[in-house]
């Protein structure tokens, strides 16, 4: 798609975002002058019934009106409250992935597409949709296996969902390119890499292939932790369109009621949904980033069964152990050693003073320590340490943010489990734990393997480097001794693309100077 309909998509948006009095509802603070009045004359194009309605509540429906594609980007903003404002990531977080089903017949055409196999050499049955989302919709199904037919759940793509987002997204490019021009503090957020974020998370989302791997690794990490688990793959009905899955009976966490009747324990799940998360995040550095209530079930034997990996997100070694530091350091009052950790991992620019970042670590720590601990979130105690860090112009690091989202929403269905939830004293098991072997004497022995294991690969590199060391020398003394040059071939393309160059700049003087001819003859017309 052109940038010109790039442009017109952006009208539409802005023009839904004013009617529906999304725009009006914005914060002002740290906005230019003039994107201030722009904003307020946005107002007034706003329809006036919607001002009487909640900004929530406006929201929701400006992203009806745009379609699925932005139900998808606005819960990825969700994530990205450094880049949206906390409270506009509050009320993102609110939308209903929700959407009209699409016909059966198209979701069969599309799994046969996909697999290469007819629909009834692939189930014994195929039921109507359960559940439709922007991106795909589930189906329950039967497939025959040697003890007899099993249920599944079939989970398969919207039809033309690809293409709708590629076009979106354009827009969302223009966007954040526009933001990075003429609003330089929103610079530090980097907003076109948070879009480029974006597509590469819609990108995996739409290859159903991705998400069941994404299971399926889980499942590898998880295969002895107790208390949780996810569904089985059925690789053989699993393509780029459609993913086919063990089928779960259970009930879904949102449904404490049911929980309670079916003899639950509501504090035993709660306590381990927050070590699973904290084992995946710490342990293995790969977590489920999407797990709300509606994607977490309870099997009959107890087990917690996360569904719907579209998101997942992950930790490298040097982010698990700053987390891990953070944590230790705010539970011994250490503030120092946090800020220390801030400008070890080269996350906040050194020519601050490290002191007065440990003084401003310390007027978030000193108050929690005097609340009682089922009162304080560990998520929104990362929240906090964000804000102070973005006075001392630390770089967004969208793993973490997606972290800290990630765990404000598990502690948000830990505590409806059970309101009286003490997130340290549930955590502090998985966190001592990795703590004792991963910042202790255990650390040094893998930072030693680690090294070894590097230098190893380095040695066997070593001939193919002396190699190429060998022929960019005798390039160079080539060039010090007959200067550059170029072949026949690369001399006679850059004289195309010189030609072509200055061509479409004449013919672009052309368009302007007519262009300013008919204004001319315009204004004369109408002075005559």
């Amino acid at each position: 798609m052109s940038t010109v309909g790039a442009y017109f998509r952006l009208v539409r948006v802005g023009w839904v975002l004013m009617r529906e009095g999304v725009i009006a509802e914005l914060p002002s603070e740290d906005l230019p002058g003039k994107v201030r009045f722009a904003k307020a004359v946005a107002g007034v194009f706003a329809r006036r019934k919607v001002k009487s309605r909640e900004r929530s509540d406006r929201l929701a429906k400006a992203v009806e009106r745009l379609g699925p594609s932005y139900v998808k980007i606005g819960q990825f903003l969700a994530t990205r409250p450094d880049v949206v404002g906390a409270d506009m990531a509050e009320d993102l977080a609110g939308l209903q992935d929700r959407m009209a089903f699409f016909p059966t017949s198209e979701a069969k055409t599309s799994i046969e597409a996909s697999l290469g196999r007819p629909i009834s050499a692939l189930y014994t049955d195929f039921q109507e949709p359960l559940a439709a989302a922007s991106i795909a919709q589930v189906h329950a199904g039967a497939v025959m296996r040697d003890d007899g037919p099993q249920k599944v759940a079939i989970k398969v793509i919207r039809p033309g969902v690809r293409k709708r987002f590629a076009d979106d997204l354009e827009a969302m490019y223009l966007v954040a390119h526009l933001q990075e021009r003429f609003l330089p503090l929103s610079r530090r957020l980097r907003p076109v890499e948070v879009t480029q974020t974006l597509e590469q998370t819609t990108k995996i989302e739409m290859d159903l292939r991705l998400e069941a791997a994404a299971l399926s690794e889980l499942a590898e990490n998880t295969r002895n932790d107790p208390g949780f688990r996810v569904p089985t793959v059925d690789w053989e009905r699993t393509g780029r369109d459609v993913v086919t899955m063990e089928w779960i009976d259970g009930v879904k966490m949102s449904n404490v009621d049911g929980l309670r009747d079916a003899g639950h324990d509501l504090n035993a799940l709660a306590d381990t949904l927050i070590q699973s998360f904290l084992r995946h995040t710490l342990r293995d550095g790969f977590f489920h980033a999407d797990m709300h209530p509606g994607n977490l079930f309870v099997d009959p034997a107890g087990m917690i069964v996360a569904v719907d990996l579209g998101i997942t997100g992950r930790l490298g070694k040097k982010e698990r152990r700053f987390l891990a530091e953070i944590l230790y350091g705010f539970i011994t009052r250490d503030y120092m050693r946090v800020a220390e950790v801030h400008f070890e991992a080269g996350y906040v620019p050194s020519h601050h003073n490290m002191a007065s970042f440990a003084q401003a670590i310390r007027a978030i720590g000193e108050p929690i320590h005097g609340q009682p601990a089922e009162t304080i979130s560990m998520g929104k105690l990362l929240t906090l340490l964000f804000e102070v860090t973005e006075l001392f112009e630390m770089e967004t690091r969208p793993e973490l943010v997606m972290l800290q989202k990630t765990m404000v929403v598990v502690e948000g269905v830990s505590r409806i489990l059970n309101p009286q939830f003490n997130m340290w004293k549930a955590s502090e098991p998985v966190v001592s734990g990795w703590i004792k072997d991963n910042l202790g004497p255990k650390r040094l022995l893998v930072d030693v393997q680690d090294g070894l294991k590097a230098a190893l690969r380095l040695a066997e590199a070593a001939p193919e480097i002396a190699a190429q060391t060998e022929k960019l020398h005798t390039s160079l003394m080539n060039m010090s001794e007959n200067g550059l040059r170029f072949d026949a071939s690369t001399a006679e393309a850059i004289g195309k693309a010189e030609a072509r160059h200055t061509r479409s700049g004449r013919i672009a003087l052309w368009v302007i100077a007519l262009s300013l001819m008919a204004i001319a003859f315009s204004l004369l017309s109408s002075m005559h």
